[in-house]
């Protein structure tokens, strides 16, 4: 037992990997150097200050951000890093000591601080492998902020950590992507130096390089995304326990209530079992309610329709149909508070938007289409709507999915601006925004 503890230690280690940066040099060598090319042809047509570096405390990013400011020759570049609220504290640690050692990067933090993360889990069930609102929510939205106060409606290059080998989902990225329906903030090109390479040369690279990074690798994790993701193994989950005691049982505690409160049989068998990270869909809870479209058609016009709202109309309400022309709120009957939305080229009028009273309907809202071609493929769009306005959690999806900063949410509000929306109905169109609503992913039901 003796011989072993002396062995445990960094010096039998760090004899043994310099013989394993030596012989691999010539690999090293081939990985730098592709990497760099790769980043400067990338980035030869964007200004250096339109360069942006995804940076999240975990050994991919910090490759990636070393790389590019290696590459460049710029050690001033932006590097934007989300907190999640969920972060390791190894990983804070680790992000407060790169500040030190960088004194000329340009770092911005991302990071929700309207939301709280278990009274989000209370409305909506805690986040599951396909059920991730939290990376929306509290990483891609903030730094969708971020990047819209910085560059307003400027297109800009993110260099990122994704590597092909990491899973099945990444392996079907392009190293290179700027397709609306494949990247998650549209006002960016997002593309990765370290898109190939495997574990084994990233640690080729910060060990050969002697490159600080996170110590929660030290500690067995080998993943550092948020400590409570339920694509996180039990290894991890059992190294929390460890280390992480009192947020780990906080957690566990919440999982089984959630379990009971959902209707499980046995809550904390479904918790240990880990069978809370195949949940799908809202079943159990009453949020769920807020995603289901109703509506009846109205027997006195035609092309009309009587939608179902949660809540009385607010005049925020109104902005939700700017994406189909101009608000012409003139142009409406005043006696019954109609509103008009015209055809942005013709001003011609082709929506109509009145409060309307019906039995069975505490709140509910007549909405009629005029003079257009498709007034069907119109309602469904407006269906998704009236979705977004029952439904949203401030995901802010919807803020990242707007490459124009049009779409703001604040103070339980969603807003769009007239002035910046170019009426493009990408936050309409199913193919960027299935149902047109994130929560409609989440909460939907089997029934």
């Amino acid at each position: 037992m003796k011989k072993f503890a002396f062995l445990n230690n960094y010096d039998h280690f760090n004899k043994h990997i310099q013989k394993f940066i030596e012989f691999n040099k010539n690999r090293l060598n081939y990985l730098y150097d592709e990497a760099c090319e790769f980043i400067k042809e990338t980035s030869k047509n964007y200004p250096l200050e339109n360069i942006i570096l995804s940076f999240s405390g975990g050994k991919d990013s910090t490759v990636s951000a070393d790389l590019a400011v290696r590459a460049l020759s710029e050690p001033s570049l932006v590097h934007i890093f989300g907190d999640t609220t969920l972060e390791f504290p190894m990983t804070m640690e680790y992000v407060n000591r790169f500040r030190e050692n960088n004194r000329k990067a340009i770092f911005k933090v991302a990071k929700n601080k309207e939301q709280n993360f278990y009274k989000v889990c209370e409305d909506i069930g805690p986040p599951a492998r396909m059920l991730r609102w939290c990376c929306s929510m509290f990483k891609t939205g903030p730094i969708t902020r971020v990047l819209n106060n910085l560059y307003k409606d400027k297109q800009v290059l993110t260099f990122y950590g994704i590597r092909k080998c990491e899973s099945v989902s990444r392996s079907k990225y392009n190293r290179v992507e700027n397709s609306a329906d494949a990247i998650k903030i549209n006002k960016q090109t997002v593309a990765s130096p370290i898109f190939y390479w495997k574990d084994i040369d990233i640690w080729l690279y910060i060990l050969g390089e002697k490159i600080d990074f996170n110590d929660a690798y030290r500690l067995g994790y080998d993943r550092v995304g948020c400590w409570c993701c339920p694509n996180n193994n039990e290894r991890a989950q059992f190294l929390s326990s460890i280390y992480m005691p009192e947020q780990s049982e906080k957690w566990k505690e919440f999982l089984i209530e959630f379990a009971k409160k959902i209707g499980k049989p046995d809550p904390e068998v479904y918790v240990n079992s880990g069978k809370w990270k195949a949940r799908q869909g809202g079943n159990g809870l009453k949020a769920s309610d807020d995603i289901k479209i109703k509506f009846s058609n109205c027997t006195a016009e035609e092309q009309a329709k009587i939608y179902q709202l949660n809540k009385p109309i607010d005049e925020w309400f109104y902005e939700l149909f700017l994406p189909f022309g101009r608000y012409a709120p003139e142009l409406g009957r005043k006696l019954v508070k109609e509103r008009i939305i015209v055809d942005i080229k013709t001003n011609i009028p082709i929506i109509s938007i009145q409060p309307f009273v019906q039995e069975g309907y505490e709140y509910s809202v007549k909405i009629k289409t005029m003079n257009v071609k498709k007034p069907e493929d119109i309602q469904k769009m407006i269906a998704y709507q009236i979705k977004k306005y029952n439904a949203c959690r401030k995901c802010l999806k919807c803020e990242s999915l707007c490459k124009f900063g049009a779409i703001s949410i604040k103070y339980d509000e969603y807003h769009i601006s007239d002035n910046k929306c170019k009426r493009c109905k990408m936050c309409v169109t199913p193919k960027y925004l299935v149902g047109g609503c994130l929560m409609d992913r989440y909460l939907k039901t089997k029934n």
